[in-house]
């Protein structure tokens, strides 16, 4: 096991709902990049990784931490607009799709968007 394993579970158990969000995220991110930038590669394109690792700098430093609502639902819209806009691209094409590839990680962030 690598440091940066160790760390990770470290953190997962730390922070579970953070941790959880940001695999989500990823996830959506490679079904994404998959079907439009890579086609039958495993990997992120530059522009993909660089979106997930924007996105893992603002849970990192999420205000509200493991209370923290759903992005959506936030008082604090902490991404920049261009970033902003890519993710919702990115959301909005791999959410329904999630529930086929990952059905767990999708009923999970349907639940936490919905909870008080």
């Amino acid at each position: 096991m690598t440091t940066r394993q160790a760390a990770d579970l470290s953190r997962e158990a730390e922070f579970p709902r953070l941790c959880r969000e940001f695999k989500t995220v990823s996830a959506m991110l490679r079904m994404y990049c998959r079907a439009h930038h890579r086609p039958g590669s495993a990997g992120l394109c530059p522009a993909c990784a660089s979106l997930r690792d924007y996105a893992r700098r603002r849970l990192e430093c999420c205000r509200f931490g493991e209370s923290k609502p759903a992005c959506v639902n936030c008082a604090v819209h902490c991404y920049k607009p261009d970033m902003r806009e890519a993710m919702r691209r990115v959301m909005r094409w791999a959410g329904p799709r999630l529930l086929w590839r990952h059905p767990v990680l999708a009923v999970r962030h349907l639940v936490d968007e919905h909870r008080a």
